[in-house]
């Protein structure tokens, strides 16, 4: 029996534990004030803006957000590289241009071009909420543009699959000769 005593005090410390954590939890949730929840969206630029934000008060010496241009956010999304998990093979690499290599190799990871097109558009919208101009906006220079674009290039060559650029569909205008009568009209 006294085996029996020593589990359940066990079991009770364990589970009041439990539930003093949620109630910790509800706690806190209750005490935040009751500010607007975020979109997925808005969550990820505020995360994002302070991202970036970080990264320039880190550079020596470091950069204020007036002072910061395009060079700072390319030297950004380089930076960003080395946390990518998208395998980019390299031109010497025997899975270039193969879109599923058969085995492993020891080309890097990078970010996926996809990922960091959104992220630049994130942090575009974020300077210019943030007070800045759009016309001094570094996120919107041609730089970051080009860059965008050699990223996605590069990353379907070493795939193999060729970026395409989707097509915006052709409104069909009837010729006065037409045959109208496959649209049959109606007359009142």
């Amino acid at each position: 029996m006294s085996s029996d005593k020593g589990k359940e005090s066990g079991e009770g410390s364990s589970s009041s534990s439990r539930r003093s954590a949620a109630d910790h939890h509800q706690q806190q949730q209750q005490q935040q004030p009751a500010a607007q929840v975020l979109s997925r969206y808005e969550s990820q630029k505020r995360r994002d803006w302070i991202t970036f934000g970080q990264y320039l008060k880190n550079q020596r010496p470091p950069v204020t957000m007036p002072q910061c241009n395009y060079n700072h956010v390319l030297e950004f999304l380089r930076y960003l590289d080395q946390f990518g998990k998208t395998k980019v093979h390299l031109q010497g690499c025997v899975f270039f241009g193969h879109p599923d290599p058969a085995g492993p190799c020891t080309c890097p990871l990078r970010q996926a071009w996809g990922s960091l097109d959104a992220l630049i558009g994130r942090l575009r919208a974020a300077f210019e909420e943030n007070g800045g101009l759009p016309e001094t906006n570094p996120f919107a220079s041609g730089a970051i543009r080009v860059y965008l674009r050699e990223v996605r290039d590069s990353q379907a060559k070493a795939r193999g699959i060729p970026y395409k650029k989707k097509k915006k569909k052709k409104i069909n205008h009837l010729k006065p000769n037409d045959d109208s009568s496959k649209f049959p009209m109606q007359t009142s």
